[in-house]
């Protein structure tokens, strides 16, 4: 608990004085006002997350947690729980979907047991922090103890600070867990206090029963639980998965080390709530990238209040969204970094 108390207070919000400045530049670049669009907007962010007026997120790493879920004994998913390991030792081979993608802009992918259901060679290069062999069954009670969830949040701390210490000046997040949008189409249930079924979709299979049985699981493990939607550590731990918990943690890792984080798609923004309610300034560093085509995606990006910048009919996970959305976040930079002023070029208008 100490790591996670330490780490929200030093999240603060961001430079208003920074973003001002930059906006004054962006509006004076010789262009129409407002015609970069999004780009302007990510631009004065990174000012104001960075406190340079010539901020740089040139070295980039994306960091995938692993972990399973108790729940699958469930029938919740068409897919071997195994593949949960075999594809986390396929990251650091660069064999993924996030790894072809994150090639285009040399991101570092970095993968990390969480919680996978059994144990890794020890010459996988995937980093270990198992929290435990996977999550409880939720449909029976608690995902995890409120301990473990804080422990999955501060590997997520953990793996942040490593790589800043490193170098790394943009992040991003990704997942890999068979069955994870069970829990997190819990959590967001939850904290929107909507039916199961309005946004349950097939994620990477739905089981035999479908996808009201699917609903139906999730809707029997909110009311044996009971989670707290005021409490987001108490919505992890009771439907959550260590996977979310770890992505929520190196989303405040990077805001308490003043770095961008790229959130990818529906599991992501799931976690990114979750982050968002433990610490709201945290939000201010977040950069969505796609929207899922998950049926809660849009709704979670909704309720984090943060529009997407990408569509493009996607649903991977891995993190493959955010590393997508990467080349963008360099263009903006290369905007503000670049493009001259009306001044500049001597023209006054």
């Amino acid at each position: 608990m100490k790591i996670l108390e330490e780490t929200v207070q030093k999240i603060d919000k961001l430079d208003t004085e920074m973003i001002e400045s930059a906006w004054k530049r962006v509006d004076s670049l010789i262009k129409p006002p407002k015609s970069l669009g999004r780009l302007e907007e990510i631009a004065v962010q990174l000012v104001g997350i960075t406190r340079n007026p010539s901020p740089s997120v040139e070295r980039k790493a994306m960091i995938v947690m692993a972990a399973d879920h108790g729940v699958y004994e469930e029938g919740i998913s068409s897919n071997p729980q195994e593949v949960t390991l075999a594809q986390t030792l396929l990251f650091q081979k660069g064999l993924t979907g996030v790894c072809a993608i994150g090639k285009v802009s040399g991101a570092k992918i970095t993968a990390v047991d969480i919680g996978i259901k059994g144990e890794l060679p020890e010459d996988s290069g995937v980093i270990g922090r198992k929290v435990k062999h996977g999550t409880e069954n939720m449909a029976k009670g608690p995902a995890m103890t409120r301990e473990e969830a804080i422990r999955s949040i501060e590997v997520g701390i953990e793996m942040a600070n490593r790589e800043v210490k490193n170098g790394i000046q943009l992040l991003g997040t990704g997942e890999m867990g068979i069955g994870n949008t069970t829990p997190s189409t819990a959590i967001l249930s939850v904290l929107k206090n909507c039916d199961p079924l309005e946004i349950t979709g097939k994620g990477a299979g739905v089981g035999p029963g479908g996808i009201e049985h699917k609903a139906s699981v999730i809707r029997q493990a909110i009311e044996k639980n009971q989670p707290n939607p005021s409490d987001g550590i108490d919505v992890l731990a009771k439907v959550g998965g260590l996977e979310i918990g770890g992505m929520a943690g190196v989303m405040l890792g990077a805001a308490a080390n003043r770095i961008p984080v790229v959130v990818d798609g529906y599991i992501s923004t799931v976690a990114a709530l979750i982050a968002a309610a433990i610490e709201p300034n945290a939000k201010d560093y977040f950069i969505a990238s796609h929207a899922s085509a998950e049926p809660g995606g849009r709704l979670a990006s909704e309720l984090l209040g943060i529009e997407p910048m990408l569509t493009m009919d996607m649903c991977l996970g891995e993190g493959s969204g955010a590393a997508l959305a990467f080349p963008i976040i360099d263009a903006a930079v290369s905007m503000m970094n670049h493009m001259a002023t009306f001044t500049e070029v001597g023209m006054e208008i």
